[in-house]
């Protein structure tokens, strides 16, 4: 299909661009014949036309007309130059030759528009003409004009040449002009069969190569060769192709990981479970430390499951927001003074500092369940990567028209070729942690969402990670 579809490309532009050029070749062929031949015939009309007057000025000198016969059969038969190339005929006022420099046509009448022209009673004129001999069929030129002796008119003079060598010659402009002419279509053929392959070859190569993207190749690249609009087509289908790869690698490395996450609280639920059920665990402590181990291991799963469910409608653009007035600042030490105990179990240090204490912090307009959800989601990061620091440092100011909140862990940080993707859905990078890699992807669209920005970053080499949650105070417009 590809190749009879680049075929097509390249019928489609040859039979275009050769027809404009066969075209416009006819037409400047055909109107330099047409110049040609008028140059050709104008320039022996007139040389005609020239002589024809000249010697009906030298004979209308004449005063009678007995003088004129006599020195016209003498002109005729001596003093006529160029018999080779053209014949002089001298008429009566009938149209009839009666001297001729060939002599064979005295007495014939040719009865052309060129001697009507130069005997009209009314309007006698120089008159030329080209055409075919009445007699011999010969392509010829004729120029007429009319003499009179002594006032009257007499007759005619007229001049007639066969064009037989002006038109071969002719012929033989045409045809160098045709040769030129097809040899600028071969130029013009040759030169858009190379562009055309230029541009048909790649694109071959580019839907081969899609079609093994599409089948499943995801990663393949293609070969750049030129720095044009099919290198740009080159560049985005390459990225095309490395985005879907690390997108299909992510989705493989989330199923996994969701399903070692899904499988390990489940395992600890179906084997207290059964262990209780089965009577053999009879301390009650022992009991209860069972149905704790339940009841933590559930919740873990129903928080991931909620999760996912986030994740789903933020996809298929069911996500939305609800908007009220909120006290940000209430909101955030709800969250910590929460977290600050599940910490505290866990031997984390959770340390709060509100730098505007004095001043009374402005509301937002925004979606408080939404923003609880990024601040557990952010502080529950904070404690699985960043963990092994012991401790972890959450504030709150303002900064002009901006609330800025700021959560550190003093952990070991992200590697610095990692902090482009970690807001990225599925990625998790070199982290062993646990979590299904899209909690910060769908917090990046809430705190987005509202008009704010989610930045992370390293605190330095060694120190930890920062995570900064910017949002506009007051009325500042939310994108639902």
């Amino acid at each position: 299909m590809a190749k009879e579809r680049t075929t097509g490309i390249r019928r489609r532009w040859m039979t275009n661009s050769l027809g404009v050029v066969l075209f416009v070749v006819l037409l400047a062929v055909s109107a330099f014949s047409v110049a040609m031949g008028s140059y050709y015939y104008a320039t022996m009309s007139s040389g005609l036309e020239a002589k024809a007057e000249y010697v009906v000025e030298f004979f209308s000198g004449y005063r009678t007309r007995s003088e004129y016969y006599q020195h016209v059969l003498t002109y005729v038969n001596n003093n006529f130059e160029g018999k080779d190339e053209m014949e002089m005929q001298f008429l009566d006022a009938n149209g009839s030759i009666r001297f001729s420099t060939f002599g064979l046509a005295a007495f014939s009448s040719p009865n052309t528009p060129d001697i009507a022209g130069a005997l009209d009673p009314e309007d006698p004129k120089t008159t030329p003409w080209t055409g075919n001999d009445p007699s011999t069929g010969e392509h010829i030129m004729a120029v007429s004009c009319p003499l009179t002796i002594d006032g009257a008119p007499v007759a005619a003079v007229r001049y007639v040449t066969s064009l037989r060598l002006v038109d071969r010659q002719l012929v033989t402009i045409v045809g160098l002009s045709l040769a030129v002419g097809f040899a600028i279509l071969l130029l013009v053929y040759f030169s858009n069969l190379y562009f055309v392959r230029s541009i048909v070859e790649p694109v071959a190569g580019v839907t081969e190569i899609t079609k093994r993207i599409a089948a499943g190749s995801y990663g393949i690249q293609i070969e750049k060769q030129h720095d044009d609009e099919i290198g740009d087509l080159t560049d985005a289908i390459n990225d095309m192709s490395q985005r879907i790869d690390q997108s299909e690698k992510m989705k493989s490395e989330f199923i996994s990981s969701v399903s070692h996450e899904l499988r390990t609280p489940l395992t600890a639920i179906n084997g207290w479970a059964e262990t209780i059920m089965n009577g053999e665990v009879r301390d009650a402590e022992d009991v209860k430390k069972g149905m704790g181990i339940i009841v933590s291991e559930a919740r873990r799963l129903t928080n991931m499951v909620e999760e996912l469910l986030e994740f789903s409608r933020l996809e298929d653009g069911r996500f939305t927001l609800s908007i009220e007035t909120v006290d940000l600042k209430a909101e955030f030490e709800d969250a910590v003074y929460t977290y600050r105990e599940f910490f505290r179990k866990d031997g984390l240090e959770l340390n709060y500092r509100d730098e505007d204490e004095e001043e009374e912090f402005p509301t937002v307009e925004a979606d408080p369940e939404r923003l609880r959800q990024v601040f557990c989601n952010i502080m529950d990061n904070a404690a699985k990567h960043g963990g092994s620091g012991g401790r972890i440092d959450c504030a709150i100011h303002r900064e002009e028209d901006w609330a800025v909140i700021t959560i550190r862990d003093y952990g070991p940080g992200i590697p610095a070729d990692e902090l482009p993707h970690v807001k990225s859905k599925f990625y998790k990078g070199s982290s062993k942690a646990r979590g299904s890699g899209i909690g910060l992807a769908v917090s990046d669209e809430i705190i987005t969402r509202h008009g704010g920005e989610l930045l992370i970053g390293n605190a330095g080499e060694g120190s930890g990670c920062v995570v900064t949650i910017r949002l506009p105070v007051g009325g500042a417009a939310v994108r639902t």
